[in-house]
Formats: structure tokens, C-alpha cells, sequence
């Protein structure tokens, strides 16, 4: 498993002007660090180191090494403010954990063999995806980096669930916590609508025997 680390200091200057400020003239980006038995701390982290460590889509989903005011802080990240059009990031907060923490998370799903399963490669199908990343609840210990989807034997008419999704131990999907109402579809294998028309038009056009 990939090691996350950043560096930060201690933010003495407060408010949205010195946040400004921060960004315009030194390339720093304000945070706050919460959570745990301390009190919440403000914080400043290099632009470049954390457009850097979020080139990992990892980066979201590991225990990061926080180095601040001579000490470190176990964290996750929680919420990040970027600007509506530039590469900038506003704001980051960051909640303290340890390994045994209770934790909510949104977790990316990776999609396997998608060209090679039976549904596209044999019988014309096409992949749809419904959703790209689920919200789970366990021990930040047990956070995994993303969850895999394996397509190999999905064919066309293929529906697969929330439920159908394989977890790591100790890791639970959110939404099924609340009910089999909540099951909702995760990936299909369909035919194109427009290889459909013509499929039905060419099975109306056949001449009777």
C-alpha cells in the first residue's frame, strides 16, 4: 500500500483576506485539521506538493501523514475547495484518525475486463456505467484504495448491484446499510439502442414462410 505524506504549518493569520493572500503571494493553501481529542488546527500546505499528491487518486482514500508544528497527525481528507476554473485549490480539510477510527468514505470502483467479457466482445454490447464511486463505512485501518468490478462473465442483459460488489473484510457499503430498497445498479452490459432498431426493423422485414 502506497504511503501518503504531506508537510504543513501552523496558520497564526486567519480569515479570508490573509486566505487570499496565501494563495496570491506565497502558493500556500489554507486547511484545517479536526477531529480526535485535540482542538481544530489551522493550517497551511504548498500548492505544488498537493496538486502533486492529487495526481493519485490513492491519495483520497489513504491515512496521510500529516507533519506539522514538530509532530505528525494520522488524517484523511474529508473536503477540498477548488477554484471553479483554475488549477487552484482553495481549501482542504483534513479529520484526524487513528487505524480503529469509524469512517465514511467515498471509495472509486475499478472496472476489469470490459472489452474482453462475453456481452462485448461476442454478442455487440455495450457498457454502461451507472455509478463511478460508492461511500463506505469501516475502520480507517481497513479503508480500501478502490473497490474492483469484474466483468469476465457479465453478458448482455447483465445488471450488477451494489450487492453484487465484492468488499474487503470489515468494509460495508453505506447505502445497503439502509435497506435491499437501496440496491442500486452499479454497471449493465446493453445493446446499443440504434443496433436494436435495426435488429427489430430487419426481424419485421423478413419474409413469412
Amino acid at each position: 500500500m502506497t504511503n501518503f505524506e504531506l508537510n504543513a504549518e501552523v496558520r497564526e493569520v486567519k480569515g479570508k483576506g490573509a486566505s487570499r493572500r496565501l494563495r496570491r503571494e506565497a502558493g500556500k493553501t489554507p486547511g484545517i485539521v479536526y477531529g480526535g481529542d485535540k482542538e481544530p488546527t489551522q493550517v497551511t500546505l504548498e500548492l505544488k506538493e498537493l496538486n502533486k499528491a492529487f495526481e493519485d487518486e490513492g491519495f483520497f482514500s489513504h491515512i496521510i501523514k500529516l507533519n506539522v508544528a514538530g509532530g505528525t497527525e494520522s488524517v484523511l481528507i474529508k473536503d477540498v475547495q477548488r477554484h471553479p476554473y483554475k488549477p487552484v485549490v482553495l481549501h482542504v480539510d483534513f479529520q484526524r484518525v487513528s487505524n480503529t477510527t469509524i469512517i465514511k468514505q467515498h471509495i472509486p470502483l475499478h472496472f476489469i475486463n470490459e472489452e474482453s467479457c462475453k456481452g462485448v466482445k461476442l454478442q455487440g454490447g455495450k457498457v454502461k456505467h451507472t455509478i463511478s464511486d460508492v461511500m463506505v463505512i469501516c475502520e480507517a485501518g481497513k479503508l480500501p484504495e478502490f473497490i474492483e468490478v469484474d466483468l469476465k462473465d457479465a453478458e448482455v442483459g447483465t445488471i450488477l448491484h451494489l450487492s453484487d460488489l465484492v468488499l474487503p473484510e470489515g468494509v460495508e457499503i453505506l447505502e445497503l446499510t439502509h435497506g435491499s430498497d437501496h440496491d442500486a445498479a452499479v454497471v449493465s452490459i446493453d445493446i446499443p439502442k440504434g443496433v436494436a432498431a435495426d435488429e427489430e426493423d430487419g426481424a419485421e422485414e423478413a419474409p413469412a414462410e
